[in-house]
């Protein structure tokens, strides 16, 4: 259905999150898919739950998001995913506490807490350095792994009770992280209340999550799943943190996950805006993120990228060729399952996380194994279903060149290397 405008709208959408309005437009629509995380055992024969992947864009607020399909503890409270698997995030950790610690003039009289801190992989570098740290974190399993290296961490839901009790028993935060966080959160409301209310008087809170902007730009669909209920603009999260009494102070736009997002916020009125945030606006404005009609083209260009896949795999299994991934990433499930991909195209996969070898990804049924496999089998060509991490993965995988394989990267469109 079309406005007046020509803009495909939906006729009856559920209420946007952000600000409460009927969400009429579609941005996006990835049909059915599963949890991207629900990994299952080759024992298990049952089928599979689906729901609907569709992102709305809201006209009022310019809040993208899709309906929950799930509470989070039935996806956070055991989770597959561990930070410290990566060795780029790794070092982007590495370099945002060195300099947070200088920015801020954080020592040994400050606190850091980080929201979802997941294994400790970021908090590990403020405690090196003697800056006292915090953790909270939903998930039991990761939680458990954090405090093995000597983190500290609780494992709860950040919200605004949680973070009174916090408060409540000395933790409020000179400086509060959280990093990929902010889309995964049903309850956005309750969860910047539980910011504000945690940090500080003259504290800091630094959040990162993929860039919107840079998400319809480089065609990253793959990023759209369950877990990401929220994908945002700066103007749209700006919007959100005013409305608990937070300014958006800083930005930096920043690489990772194919383009992100670094905001820093504090208490309004405490600090001076700096000239990346209205240069940032601008920028967004430029693009067309406050127009319906930007929102509606990027549907159209993800169908065609399917296309593009499909027929690459199509004739490199006509010529005989073997294909597998490397990853078991959320967003290679996403790819899988909209694509229609399956053994039937893709071998197996493989993954360095022992957590997620020998189970099946979610949908598609792929079996996950160690990357030594991709030696043993020799193929023609790797899927690197991680996209945002090919350069690290292509150094770990040169060998494949000893029997002439090829690597394939599928996004922002299907390229062969070398």
């Amino acid at each position: 259905m079309a406005d007046r405008r020509g803009e495909m709208v939906s006729p009856i959408g559920p209420s946007c999150r952000g600000c409460g309005a009927t969400l009429r437009h579609v941005m996006v629509d990835l049909g059915m898919c599963p949890l991207a995380n629900s990994y299952r055992t080759p024992e298990l024969r049952t089928m599979e739950p689906s729901y609907p992947l569709c992102v709305y864009v809201c006209e009022c607020c310019l809040l993208a998001q899709i309906e929950p399909v799930a509470k989070p503890e039935e996806i956070f409270s055991d989770y597959a995913y561990f930070s410290s698997y990566s060795d780029t995030w790794l070092d982007h950790a590495r370099a945002y506490a060195d300099m947070a610690i200088a920015r801020f003039h954080l020592g040994p009289a400050s606190r850091v807490i980080e929201v979802a801190s997941n294994d400790g992989y970021l908090l590990q570098y403020f405690a090196a350095r003697g800056v006292p740290v915090l953790g909270v974190e939903p998930a039991r399993n990761i939680a458990d792994v954090a405090v093995r290296k000597g983190i500290p961490t609780i494992v709860e839901f950040l919200g605004a009770a949680v973070a009174r009790r916090l408060g409540q028993d000395g933790h409020a935060a000179d400086l509060l992280v959280g990093n990929n966080v902010l889309a995964h959160v049903p309850d956005l409301h309750n969860f910047v209340e539980g910011l504000r209310t945690l940090l500080m008087p003259q504290g800091v809170i630094s959040m990162e999550f993929p860039h919107l902007l840079r998400l319809m730009a480089e065609n990253q669909f793959d990023t759209i799943y369950h877990e990401h209920v929220f994908y945002y603009s700066f103007l749209a999260v700006e919007r959100v943190f005013r409305g608990h009494g937070l300014a958006l102070f800083d930005v930096e736009e920043l690489p990772t996950h194919g383009g992100s997002l670094r905001v820093y916020a504090c208490h309004a009125g405490t600090r001076r805006e700096e000239p990346r945030v209205p240069a940032l606006r601008a920028m967004e404005e430029a693009a067309g993120l406050t127009r319906m009609a930007t929102y509606a083209a990027f549907g159209e260009q993800v169908k065609k990228t399917k296309r593009k896949l499909l027929q690459f795999l199509i004739t490199a299994k006509g010529q005989g060729k073997s294909l597998v991934g490397y990853g078991a990433a959320a967003k290679g499930n996403t790819l899988l399952n909209f694509c229609g991909i399956r053994t039937d195209f893709l071998d197996y996969t493989v993954d360095r996380n022992p957590h997620k070898q020998g189970r099946l990804l979610p949908g598609s049924g792929i079996p996950i194994h160690p990357p030594e496999r991709i030696r043993q089998t020799r193929p023609d060509y790797l899927l690197i279903l991680p996209w945002n991490l090919r350069e690290e993965i292509m150094r770990q995988m040169a060998h494949i060149a000893e029997w002439g394989g090829r690597f394939v990267v599928p996004i922002p469109e299907v390229c062969v290397y070398p």
